[in-house]
């Protein structure tokens, strides 16, 4: 082979050798880029990727977030992988710093941005919309309790409710940047009819009981019972009286009226609590009040389905562990009354001995 004829040939050797280099080196700068974290400007950006997104679509709005600092290497990775199948809809939380194929990884896996909040058993829709607010931040108490004033959501299971008091079910509910205050009281009453399913319905209805009534009880029962398993003695209890007309005498009734009437101090014992006339003073006025006075739980609308059968008229607690004393006659529950309070008398005279 002459000279000539092999210069053009080194010429082309020493071309795809560099072509080889920078391709090399290319390969090596997109693998470390999508490696690399990013930071960005906040400590958590919220991403929303929208249904039916394309792969390219969705590297676009990380860029835009400033998730992805360099989009072209991260198409070109996941193009030369087959890593943009299968990604997810949905708002996502990035923190800072995080790598392009992190990013991508946790929208491959749906981890959707959700907080939580718990409402507990036997809150009232104040102390829901206390919740909501603190700790959502969707909207203030007062916006909250305007929404809870809507008995539209349950009109048809319940028609004679005044609002959402008792229909809020209490449990754990996930929410997202997205989910308004509107969407939030949906899922509890939404989680209501779940639980509250057509056969209950039939079974209150068996006991000569609305849906409305039989919640309504369940909502006493739910502040009274400090322990699980007195339920359904409790809802004996309750139905006996109620057969016999005598007034349900339920404290937690009284004290919901003070709350409505905006002057509960927190004390039981006052008179004026006790005396308020109401149609929720189970004291003053027989039957059932005209509405829940809390959110039961699971446990307090099946005691109301599945009472027990007694013959008790009376209860009161008899200081051990939040348990009660069940009595059939007037006479038998005075002097457990006066038993619990010979116990408190004498639990004070030790408090005050150990000073």
């Amino acid at each position: 082979m002459t000279l000539a004829r092999r210069r053009p040939l080194r010429t082309l050797i020493g071309l795809l050798f560099i072509v080889i280099l920078a391709g090399g080196a290319f390969a090596m700068w997109v693998r470390q880029t999508v490696t690399t974290p990013v930071e960005h400007q906040s400590a958590e950006r919220i991403v929303t990727i929208d249904p039916g997104s394309g792969t390219q679509t969705i590297i676009g709005r990380l860029a835009e977030a400033g998730v992805v600092a360099h989009p072209l290497a991260l198409k070109i990775y996941l193009r030369v992988t087959g890593g943009g199948g299968n990604l997810k809809a949905g708002d996502y939380k990035f923190p800072s710093p995080i790598s392009p194929l992190q990013a991508v990884e946790k929208i491959r896996r749906g981890d959707v941005d959700l907080e939580r909040v718990t409402i507990p058993e036997g809150f009232n829709r104040f102390d829901i919309a206390e919740t909501l607010a603190a700790k959502t931040g969707k909207a203030t108490t007062e916006e909250f309790l305007r929404l809870m004033e809507d008995q539209t959501p349950i009109e048809r299971i319940a028609p004679a409710a005044r609002n959402l008091e008792g229909y809020l079910f209490p449990d754990t509910y996930n929410y997202n940047s997205k989910t308004a205050p509107a969407d939030l009281i949906q899922l509890m009453v939404n989680r209501f009819e779940e639980v509250f399913a057509p056969d209950w319905s039939a079974r209150a209805s068996q006991l000569g009981l609305t849906v409305h009534q039989a919640v309504t009880l369940a909502s006493i029962i739910e502040k009274e019972a400090k322990v699980p398993d007195e339920r359904p003695h409790m809802a004996s209890v309750f139905f006996n009286r109620l057969k016999r007309g005598m007034p349900l005498a339920s404290d937690p009734t009284f004290i919901y009226a003070a709350i409505l009437a905006g002057d509960y101090d927190g004390n039981p014992n006052q008179l004026r609590h006790r005396d308020r006339f109401s149609p929720y003073n189970t004291y003053l006025v027989s039957g059932l009040p005209p509405g829940p006075i809390a959110s039961p739980g699971r446990a307090s609308l099946e005691a109301v389905l599945t009472p027990d059968n007694t013959d008790d008229l009376y209860f009161v607690v008899n200081g051990t562990g939040g348990r009660h004393k069940f009595s059939r006659t007037a006479a038998e529950h005075d002097a457990a009354v006066e038993e619990y309070r010979r116990q408190q008398r004498e639990l004070q005279q030790q408090r005050g001995g150990g000073r």
